[in-house]
C-alpha cells in the first residue's frame, strides 16, 4: 500500500470516533432514562421500558440502522448515513447502558441509601451526592468495555456510506487488492484506539476507588 492509501485509512479514524462518542452519549442519557422507569416501581412504565429494552436488544444492529436509514430517512425524515448510525447504535447502547445502571443500583448497598435518609436530603440530592458516585464507580468497567465493543461496532455503519476506518479499508481493498494487508492494518486502529479506553477506565476506577465509599 502507498502512503495515500494508509492516510486514506487513517482519515476514517475521526468518523470512527466520532461515531462512537456520539453513540454513547445518546445511550448513556436515555438509558438513564429507561433505568429510572425500570426502578420506578410503576408497573407501567417498568413494562414498557422492558419492552423497549427488550427490542433493541432483540434485534441485530445492522437491522435498526437500515430500518431508520432506508425507512424512516427516505420516507419521514431525512436522515444522513452518520445521522442514521448515531441514531442506531445510540439507541442500542440505550438499552444495554439501562440493564448496566440497573445492575450497579441494585449493587449500592442498602444501608447508603438509609444514610442519606437519616441526613434529610431531599431525594434529589440523595441521588446526585451519594447514590449516583457510588453507582458510577459500580458500573465504570462494564460502561469501558461496551465502549470498546461500540468502537468496534461503528464498522457497521460503513454499509450506510460512513467514511470511518472499515468503509476506507474496503475503499482501499477494493482498488488494491490487497485485501489481507489492507484489513490487518484496519484491525490494529481498532486495537489502538480500544487501548487508551481501557487505560483511561482502570486508571479512572483506581481513583474513585480511593476516594467513593463502597
Amino acid at each position: 500500500m502507498t502512503g495515500d492509501m494508509l492516510l486514506a485509512i487513517l482519515g476514517g479514524i475521526q468518523w470512527t470516533v466520532l461515531l462512537t462518542l456520539t453513540s454513547l452519549a445518546i445511550g448513556v442519557l436515555l438509558g438513564a432514562g429507561l433505568c429510572a422507569m425500570r426502578t420506578s416501581g410503576i408497573r407501567l412504565l417498568d413494562l414498557t421500558a422492558c419492552g423497549l429494552i427488550l427490542g433493541l436488544r432483540a434485534v441485530p444492529p445492522i437491522v435498526w440502522l437500515f430500518l431508520i436509514f432506508f425507512g424512516v430517512g427516505s420516507g419521514i425524515v431525512q436522515v444522513s448515513a452518520f445521522q442514521a448510525a448515531a441514531v442506531g447504535l445510540g439507541l442500542i447502547t440505550a438499552a444495554n447502558m439501562a440493564e448496566i445502571f440497573r445492575g450497579a443500583l441494585a449493587a449500592v448497598h442498602r444501608g447508603q441509601w438509609e444514610a442519606a435518609r437519616a441526613l434529610s436530603l431531599p431525594a434529589r440530592w440523595r441521588m446526585l451526592d451519594v447514590i449516583a458516585p457510588q453507582l458510577l464507580r459500580v458500573s465504570l468497567p462494564s460502561i469501558a468495555s461496551y465502549a470498546i465493543g461500540l468502537l468496534k461496532d461503528t464498522a457497521i455503519a460503513s454499509t450506510l456510506g460512513v467514511p470511518e476506518i472499515a468503509f476506507q479499508a474496503t475503499h482501499v481493498s477494493q482498488m488494491t487488492f490487497q485485501g489481507l494487508a489492507t484489513f490487518a492494518f484496519a484491525g490494529c486502529l481498532y486495537i489502538a484506539l480500544s487501548i487508551p479506553v481501557a487505560w483511561a477506565s482502570r486508571w479512572a476506577d483506581q481513583r474513585m476507588r480511593s476516594r467513593v465509599a463502597r
